[in-house]
């Protein structure tokens, strides 16, 4: 049996994982690797991150990313979902608003109330946001360890 995932199940994962990997380039091409927190809508990938940040100068600049996600703590529990895509920024709109009301239904009860948050984090979070979307170009890198039948499992 293959480890692989089928692009249905691929999906399924990604919309139901929790956090993202996005890696976007350095100008010298080396790869930066920071976690967001996105949502699936349709075959595609949406995150949000503050309009000045360097992650948006780079996706300007050069617009491929690598997409990440990943599950299990055990060997035989990992599973993960690699996407090679192209990032765009996109203008508000309704299909920015679609991304973020589906981001803010994932997350709502995981953030933090803005007068929780020191003065500084509330300044940079008060910065006009951007909302991405990640189309994936390739298929995609899968794997799910648990379909392995190990010895121990043939009894």
């Amino acid at each position: 049996m293959s480890v692989r995932l089928s692009e249905e199940e691929a999906w399924a994962l990604l919309a139901a994982s929790h956090t993202g990997i996005v890696t976007t380039l350095r100008r010298d091409g080396w790869p930066v690797s920071l976690p967001v927190w996105f949502a699936v809508e349709g075959r595609a990938i949406y995150f949000r991150t503050p309009a000045k940040t360097k992650k948006v100068a780079r996706l300007r600049r050069d617009d491929r990313v690598s997409f990440l996600v990943e599950g299990g703590l055990a060997w035989k529990e990992l599973r993960a979902v690699v996407v090679t895509g192209r990032g765009r920024i996109l203008e508000p709109g309704d299909e920015a608003q679609r991304a973020l009301d589906a981001i803010h239904a994932k997350y709502g009860r995981f953030r933090s109330e803005r007068a929780d948050m020191p003065e500084r984090t509330r300044r940079y979070y008060a910065d006009a946001f951007v909302v991405i979307r990640i189309d994936p170009v390739q298929p995609f890198l899968t794997w799910d360890n648990a379909r392995l039948r190990l010895r121990s499992d043939a009894a």
